[in-house]
Parts: structure tokens; C-alpha cells; sequence
């Protein structure tokens, strides 16, 4: 994220980025690692995987010798040891938590059994003199993703067979197997792949398609995952059976050679193919009795019994072209992998060899490299375009002169549509240039939409080819943005041309609002839930490790989570903090907001959650938070193509005590010209006070 302009002062601002806005860099991470904690399944299958390892051992006479790759905390040595192996060699590359690993192990009693080895473990040395005097008989690890293999489980688990354990070891857990589902969605396709758009006009309809090879491209290569828990069965069609892609016995020796597997099967109905669920299990013990499992609810054994968690979530992988399939006629899916990662195809026949695999799909269209999955659904979304297409008409006029500022934004071509006499578009990146030149030109449109390829403070008299722009568009979208309030960048580049708008100009949106409402989280709470006990060990080491990082300033300010996916319920009304007026430019003293609001229902508060509105018209607005009025019980729909920012009450509340009285959340709320920054804090207060004006 980038704020640049010459303010009113004539001070050059010149660029913030997201490092001195104070970005967060754990961002780029779905959850925390107390989820893990908490994740009562995955433990207790690990204890029970480990005590009947340890038995088996023991039984052959043999000492209990464990190896523990990626050790975390510690725990899972400790319940080795407890369990009754003789001596554990736990390693951790990640030097904070194999200090922290070390203190946790003492704290527990087992430093004379367990040896920290701060390592990553191709590099762990076996030997009279190495950091293993011998090869271990237990493999332990937990090196698993969403994907199963993307962090590196598969390379890990080859070198430490080859170097680090004795052959026909016992491993826990024993095997993983991938699972899969083909589908038919137009929800999850909205993500990969650019829709027809239509615009209805005075003209009749027209109708923005995209470029033939957006349409050929395979899409991004990382995966998409997802809590598919929270996608309705009614978003999409089942189109085959769970199909069983392959597994892998970690107990012998794993290759991270890329291959292929494939699956014949018969589709039960007949549509078109177009993305595969997918998930993992892992069974801890050669029998397979003792089983974790990542199954949505509707493939899950016992709905009733299933186990939240964020750390390992279910996959959406995306066919690189939808296939028309017909009910009962035969075909082949064919998971294809690396050493890091899965993609699928779908095929009439079997692979003769399954060791030659198609390519990684690869983006050559630039649209993923631009658009996220997201952003591909947002701009889909034919009732947002529909919103703006309204509020568009009652700004337009036949003499308008449109400059549209968002990153690779269809604005620029509903103005055209709906009238405007010249359309300019600013697109300061070269592939979000590239990307809307070829939509352009598909559409006819590449003499009529004039694209300027540099920063919008930059901007002459000349690339507007003299004209004074009458209406400045935005939505605003920009790809750098994380945070709700980072699209206030738009604020800053009405600032920074506001020399080029002639009298009268029109700015839309014209204004935006910060808006938050206090919610009591299902799930999402644990991810900052101090854990204390875990499984019989004392973990608060961790707990004030991960505690002592929450009071570092950037950490106490909000953090970007997309709600659809977290169930919570309002316990306050949603309630407005600050206006920011498009119409005027960017303040040069800060906007400031301090109160107090009721909490309304009774229940765990856990968070304040914020978002923007954006005003395009007095009469047509855009939420970036939640769509709809709060119902009665507090249930909250919010916009899917965006991420919320969520400001976690510290201390978290504890779910064991029981519900006080009312309560209120105090707040103070300041955004700083500056820096483009909103800093905040939100309390819990344990008086009823009063609900300020809203």
C-alpha cells in the first residue's frame, strides 16, 4: 500500500509503504499458532498415535529412540516421553520457538529426555560427535498444511528415512490419504475465471466479455483454501463420488519425486466439471483405528463430533477449463504433484505412466497475478456492477469527462457505456496495464478508453490531453490494500489531482465511512485464546510468548480475517465511527472519535469488528462489511469478496467463566493524514454505561 501526494501545505509526502504503516508481516498466515493448542482432535490422536508407538517398541524390546520433526512447543516429545520413550530428539529451524521449546520442556520436567535441536533437519548430523549419536526407531512429526505437502512434508520425510531413522521405523502418524470431490460451482468458478458482464444502457444491453486467453488460462498456481464448512451445499453440485486420490506410509521411505495418480469413476450426475474439493486424513497407527480427519460435514463420519480448526482447513482446486461430463460415462481425475504442491485434471482415459504429469498450471493471462481469487468473485458480482451501473447514471452527463483510478478495474468501461464522451483510466503497474489493454481490445473499446500507465501525483495537463476531468472514479480497489481503511488511498489520489478536475467535478464515490460492530465468535476466538494446559502439559511459556508479542503496538491494531468464514454473532448495533468527506481533500489534521457503546446481547465478547461503506451516491451505497440489518439473535451476513478487520479484545475473554451482566466497549479511533494510518483501541469496560449518539 502506497499513499503519495503533494499536500495543501506543498509538503511532498512522497510514499508510504505497508512496512511504515506498521504492517504486521504474520499477515500473510491464515492462523495463529495457539489454534494448534486448541485443537483438542489433533492431540489426542497424537497422544494416542505415540503411547501405542512407544508400546510397540518396547514390546520388540527395543529402546524407545523418537525423533520429533518440527517440534513447536515441545508437546509432542513430551507426550513421548510420558508415553515411555527412553530419549527424544526434538528440531526446530525457528530459533523464538526452539528457545521457547527448551523452557516449556524444562518447565515440564523432561530436559534430562528431550534435546532441543535448533536445526532444520536436513541439517541434523547423526553420529559419536553429531547432534544424534543414533538413528531413531520413532519418527514424530507435524509438518502438515492445508495441502498436506506445502511445507515441505514429502522432501523432510525422504531425507530423514534416508539419514535420520532406522529403516521400517514406526511413524506418527502412520499414513496420510487425499481425498476428492468434483463439482460443479458457479460461486467457487466466480473466483477463477472472468464472466461475461453485462450493462444495461439506453441503448439496449451490452455486454463486456473477457479475452480468449483469460478464458484458456489454468489460473494461479497455489491452492485455494477455504473453511468449506461455510459454503452451502447449494453453491454447488456434486458431480462424483469422495474419490480416494492416494496416501503415503510415512513408516518407509517417502519419495518427493513429482507423479501422478488417477481415479476412473462415474459422474452421478451429469453438468460441467469445473473445481475439486479436496482434504486429508492422517492415521496415526498401521491399523488405522486411530484417525484425524479434515472431511466437511457433509463427507465427515460424525457431523456432531467435528473439530474446528484454522491451521489445516479443506482445498478448492480449480480444472484449468470446465468439461461437460454426463451421468454414468466413465473418466479419469488425476491429482499430478511436485514436492510442494497438488493440481488436478481431468481426463477420458488413465494415464499409461503415472509418473508423467501434466505442468503445474502457471497464470499467462497476467489477470491472476493481478486479481486474487476474491477480487475475481467481487468483479463477477453482476449486483455490485448493477449498484454502480445506477449510481453512474445519475452522475453522467453526455459531456463527461471520466478519470477512473482503481487497479485493473472494469470502471472505466461502464462509464464508457453508459456515456461518458472521453474515459481515461490510470494503471500504474505494468501488468495491470498489459491486463486492461488486451479487456479493451476484446471489447472494441482500445481507441476509446485512453489508459495512462503512471503514478496518478505524476499526472499532466498532456496525458489528459488537455481536458479538466469532470467526474473522478474509483470503487476504490487497490491491490496492495489488506486492511478496510487502506483503500482511503483513493482520498489521496483525489487529492493529488485535484488540480485537473474542472469546477463542478464530480468525485464518486463522494464520501466513505468507518464503520464496527462488537460480535462474540464461534470458532475464530481460539486463534488468540490462551491455552495454559494442554493435554496434562503446562504451555504457558507459549502463552506469554505469543502474549508479549500481542503488545508490540502493530500487533494491538486490527487484523484482516474474511468473515463468511467465521461464524459470530453481533452483541452490540453496528454503529458509525468516522466520515471521510471524497468531496474535499485530505485533511491535514487528524480525525479523531472516542465513546462508548452498549453491548445489547448477553455473550463471550471477543472482538470489534470493522469495515467501510462507500457512499458512491447519496442514494446507492457499497458495504465492505455487513450486507444486511442484524437480526434479532445477532447473526451477521458479511460480504464475501472482502476481508473484515478484526480488533481482538486483549485479555481474551475465558469460555469457562460464566456470562456477566451488560457491559460497554469504550473506543478511541484517530485516522492520521500522515501516514494514511487509523490507530485504535477498543476496551471492555465492566459499567453499563450509556450508548452514545449515532
Amino acid at each position: 500500500m502506497r499513499f503519495h501526494y503533494v499536500g495543501q501545505d506543498g509538503l511532498d509526502l512522497l510514499t508510504l509503504s505497508s512496512a511504515r504503516l506498521g504492517l504486521p508481516k504474520c499477515w500473510d498466515y491464515r492462523s495463529s499458532y495457539a489454534d494448534m493448542l486448541h485443537d483438542k482432535d489433533r492431540n489426542v490422536k497424537y497422544y494416542q498415535g505415540i503411547r501405542a508407538a512407544v508400546s510397540r517398541v518396547k514390546d520388540r524390546g527395543q529402546k524407545a529412540l523418537v525423533l520429533d520433526i518440527g517440534t513447536g512447543t515441545g508437546l509432542l516429545s513430551m507426550m513421548a516421553v510420558r508415553a515411555g520413550a527412553d530419549f527424544c530428539y526434538a528440531i526446530e529451524v525457528f530459533k523464538p520457538m526452539a528457545d521457547a521449546a527448551v523452557k516449556i520442556v524444562e518447565e515440564n520436567g523432561f530436559s534430562d529426555k528431550i534435546k532441543v535441536i535448533n536445526k532444520h533437519s536436513t541439517e541434523v548430523t547423526v553420529g559419536p560427535e553429531g547432534d544424534m549419536p543414533c538413528r531413531a526407531n520413532i519418527l514424530v512429526t507435524e509438518l502438515f498444511d492445508t495441502e498436506l505437502i506445502g511445507e515441505g512434508a514429502l522432501p523432510s520425510y525422504e531425507h530423514a528415512h534416508r539419514h535420520l531413522v532406522e529403516e521400517n521405523c514406526e511413524a506418527v502418524p502412520h499414513r496420510a490419504t487425499i481425498y476428492a470431490q468434483l463439482v460443479e460451482s458457479r460461486r467457487m468458478w466466480s473466483w477463477n475465471k472472468l464472466f461475461p458482464i453485462r450493462v444495461q444502457t439506453s441503448l439496449g444491453e451490452q455486454v463486456i466479455i473477457p479475452p480468449v486467453d483469460l478464458e484458456r488460462c489454468p489460473g494461479a498456481p497455489s491452492v485455494c483454501d477455504i473453511q468449506l464448512n461455510q459454503v452451502s451445499p447449494a453453491e454447488f453440485t456434486v458431480l462424483s463420488d469422495v474419490l480416494p486420490i492416494f496416501s503415503v506410509d510415512f513408516s518407509k521411505q517417502v519419495s518427493s519425486s513429482a507423479a501422478c495418480h488417477s481415479r476412473q469413476f462415474e459422474p452421478l450426475a451429469s453438468g460441467r466439471a469445473q473445481v475439486v474439493l479436496s482434504w486429508w486424513d492422517i492415521e496415526m497407527d498401521p491399523e488405522g483405528k486411530i484417525k484425524c480427519t479434515m472431511a466437511p460435514f457433509w463427507a465427515h463420519s460424525d457431523p456432531e463430533e467435528m473439530q474446528w480448526r484454522d491451521h489445516w482447513m479443506q482445498c478448492v482446486y480449480f480444472l484449468p477449463q470446465e468439461e461437460p461430463v454426463v451421468q454414468g460415462s466413465a473418466l479419469c481425475l488425476v491429482a499430478h504433484h511436485d514436492d510442494y504442491c497438488i493440481w488436478y485434471s481431468l481426463q477420458r482415459t488413465s494415464p499409461e505412466n503415472e509418473r508423467v504429469l501434466e505442468m503445474r498450471p502457471v497464470c499467462d493471462c497476467q489477470a491472476h497475478l493481478l486479481w486474487n481469487r476474491p477480487r475475481f468473485g467481487e468483479i463477477n458480482d453482476q449486483d455490485r456492477t448493477d449498484r454502480y451501473v445506477q449510481a453512474l447514471r445519475t452522475v453522467l452527463k453526455p459531456d463527461s469527462v471520466c478519470l477512473c483510478v482503481s487497479d485493473g478495474s472494469l470502471m472505466s468501461m461502464l462509464a464508457h457505456h453508459l456515456g461518458a464522451e472521453q474515459v481515461f483510466t490510470i494503471e500504474s503497474s505494468a501488468a495491470s496495464h498489459k491486463l486492461m489493454r488486451k479487456i479493451f481490445k476484446v471489447n472494441h473499446l482500445e481507441d476509446k478508453i485512453n489508459i495512462i500507465e503512471k503514478r496518478p501525483e505524476l499526472l499532466t495537463n498532456e496525458d489528459l490531453q488537455g481536458r479538466k476531468i469532470s467526474l473522478l472514479l474509483g470503487e476504490p480497489f487497490f491491490t496492495t490494500s489488506l486492511l478496510p481503511w487502506h483503500n482511503l488511498y483513493f482520498w489521496y489520489v483525489r487529492t493529488a489531482v485535484d488540480q485537473h478536475l474542472g469546477p463542478g467535478a464530480v468525485v464518486m464515490p463522494q464520501a466513505a465511512s468507518l464503520h464496527a460492530v462488537v460480535v462474540e465468535f464461534r470458532d475464530l476466538w481460539r486463534i488468540r485464546s490462551p491455552c495454559g494446559d494442554c493435554e496434562g502439559f503446562d504451555v504457558h511459556i507459549m502463552d506469554d510468548m505469543i502474549k508479549r508479542a500481542l503488545d508490540f503496538r502493530e500487533s494491538r491494531e486490527a487484523e484482516p480475517h474474511p468473515l463468511w468464514e467465521y461464524p459470530c454473532r453481533s452483541l452490540s448495533e453496528p454503529w458509525q465511527i468516522l466520515a471521510f468527506d471524497f468531496q474535499q481533500l485530505v485533511p491535514l489534521q487528524p480525525l479523531h472519535a472516542e465513546g462508548t457503546v452498549e453491548l445489547r446481547r448477553p455473550g463471550h465478547s471477543h472482538a470489534t469488528v470493522l469495515w467501510m461503506k462507500y457512499h458512491l451516491t447519496s442514494e446507492c451505497m457499497l458495504s465492505t462489511g455487513l450486507l444486511e440489518p442484524v437480526d434479532p439473535e445477532g447473526a451477521c451476513c458479511w460480504n464475501p469478496h472482502c476481508k473484515q478487520a478484526v480488533y481482538f479484545f486483549s485479555p481474551a475473554p475465558d469460555p469457562r467463566v460464566p456470562l456477566g451482566g451488560p457491559q460497554t466497549v469504550s473506543y478511541v479511533v484517530e485516522f492520521h493524514p500522515d501516514t494514511g494510518d487509523i490507530a485504535m483501541e477498543f476496551r471492555l469496560e465492566d459499567t453499563q454505561l450509556t450508548t452514545p449518539g449515532q
